[in-house]
């Protein structure tokens, strides 16, 4: 395709091959009469506008807001941003239109033309996004195994994108339409209603297990070990020089990061990284944080697909502070939700996650706050002394609801920007200090346990097997402080 007169020609190379290994990006080079901020996209920085608008001071790493509070950038913030360039470049040498290009030399099969694309039951946003962005790109019809949830429902109003029709209606205008999987390809999680027979391809990441699908005739396989389905739709989109529209973008952006769990989960790939940062530039998200925030919010509407660890790490911030008493990094996480009691009930499985991802980060604290949107009241979970002590001091009014001193209730409490960092900071700055030293921790990170997504979970949520914290499920009979301070 010829480029556009006013451009510098460039070329950037996508391996369409490889499903291992980094991306392979062959860099253009940019003239100064063509320079990249004449482009248009660059404003966005692949999602990461917001975080460099209130870079803090040290001129990296840091976001400093109105009030003078510094918190360190989140993982997905320094993700995009570090494949900012690469994202632009990519997203330049795209056409601007959206339609269909006039020569593909790349394999595009004619069998998945017309087809419809549909995932699994327990239908995921993953498996809606995953469909319609297969059906944008090969030209096909989007349709659900089963009801949407409340993260998808968030997705498709995000982005103004039509919920698609259910299998079942699809099939009474068509009874033997072709079909392809998407997000799965065991006949378990396949909607009873699909004909096998009728079954053209297959376009998913998942390992192959028992009761995968068997078929009389050679169909369509595209199989990847990545960590979203939509992450392979987005690329095949590059691979074969189409754009996808603004809408079927976000569309695979929010199924990438739910998949991934904010490109945090273990299963995320360099792969994954590069496509959220391509996909923000062409959907032009200037805040993937405020994206990934509000869409986890969405998501835990419906605790029961989230694991301790996604409770955890969703919506977890890290602020950075130094006086003379105390100079470190303290994690905040915040879970919303209508029901606070199924979180709280969940106390024994939660403390020794967040005693994990502390150790794990590197904090100094962390603290994991319940909010009740509809009665607005915020408990604080506490998992150690140093928890223990600062919310004492952040918080001097507040008791706690339990005789392990783990829950502190915090009343009408209920924002992070405005109450609980903020009271954070005060304590913080008027001499706060980590307790006295308890000798060195008797836990290494080996011995947290191992990251894994259960494969008989319909939600694939990620759990923590192996912690020498845990017991059964349950808080092994220790102290959990005596484990982590040093």
């Amino acid at each position: 395709m010829s480029p556009s007169p006013s451009k510098t020609t460039s070329r950037v190379t996508i391996a369409s091959g490889a499903t291992t290994g980094a991306p392979s990006i062959a860099r253009p080079q940019f003239h100064s009469a063509n320079s990249c901020h004449n482009f248009g996209h660059e404003k966005h920085h692949a999602g990461g506008a917001e975080a460099l608008r209130l870079t803090g001071p040290d001129g990296s790493q840091t976001k400093r807001y109105d009030d003078g509070i510094l918190r360190k950038r989140t993982n997905i913030e320094n993700v995009v941003l570090d494949r900012q360039d690469a994202a632009r470049e990519i997203t330049e040498a795209l056409p601007e239109e959206i339609t269909v290009v006039p020569k593909v030399d790349l394999y595009a099969p004619d069998a998945l033309k017309d087809a419809v694309f549909v995932g699994h039951l327990v239908t995921d946003l993953d498996s809606v996004g995953g469909a319609i962005g297969a059906a944008a790109l090969y030209g096909g019809v989007p349709a659900l195994a089963s009801e949407i949830n409340s993260e998808t429902a968030f997705a498709l109003e995000e982005w103004g994108v039509e919920k698609p029709r259910t299998l079942e209606e699809v099939l009474e205008d068509d009874p033997d339409v072709k079909i392809c999987l998407v997000d799965h390809q065991q006949t378990s999680q396949m909607n009873p209603a699909i004909n096998p027979d009728n079954v053209v391809g297959v376009i998913d990441h998942h390992a192959l297990q028992s009761k995968t699908i068997v078929t009389d005739r050679p169909i369509y396989i595209d199989i990847r070990p990545w960590g979203s389905m939509s992450t392979i739709i987005s690329h095949t989109f590059l691979t074969h020089q189409r754009r996808p529209s603004t809408s079927v973008a976000g569309m695979m952006l929010c199924a990438i990061l739910s998949d991934t769990l904010n490109l945090q989960g273990p299963t995320t790939t360099e792969w994954d990284r590069l496509m959220v940062a391509v996909l923000s530039e062409i959907s032009e998200v200037d805040d993937i944080q405020f994206l990934a925030t509000q869409q986890f919010k969405a998501k835990s509407k419906e605790l029961a697909g989230l694991s301790a660890h996604g409770l955890v790490n969703g919506d977890q911030k890290t602020f950075s502070f130094k006086t003379d008493a105390f100079e470190g990094d303290i994690g905040f996480a915040v879970v919303e939700t209508t029901d606070d009691a199924v979180i709280i009930d969940r106390l024994e499985e939660l403390l020794p996650e967040i005693v994990a991802c502390k150790k794990e980060k590197g904090l100094a604290a962390l603290f994991l706050a319940v909010v009740n949107i509809v009665s607005l009241k915020g408990t604080l979970l506490l998992c150690g002394p140093s928890e223990l002590t600062l919310a004492k001091a952040a918080f001097p009014e507040c008791g706690f609801e339990n005789e392990a001193s783990t829950l502190m209730g915090l009343g009408k409490r209920v924002s992070r920007k405005k109450d609980y960092i903020p009271a954070i900071t005060a304590a913080i700055k008027a001499g706060w200090s980590k307790p006295l030293a308890r000798g060195a921790s008797t836990v290494d990170l080996a011995a947290l346990g191992k990251l894994e997504v259960d494969p008989l979970d319909p939600y694939q949520k990620v759990i923590r097997r192996g912690s020498v914290l845990t017991l059964d499920g349950r808080v092994k009979q220790m102290s959990l402080a005596n484990l982590l301070e040093e």
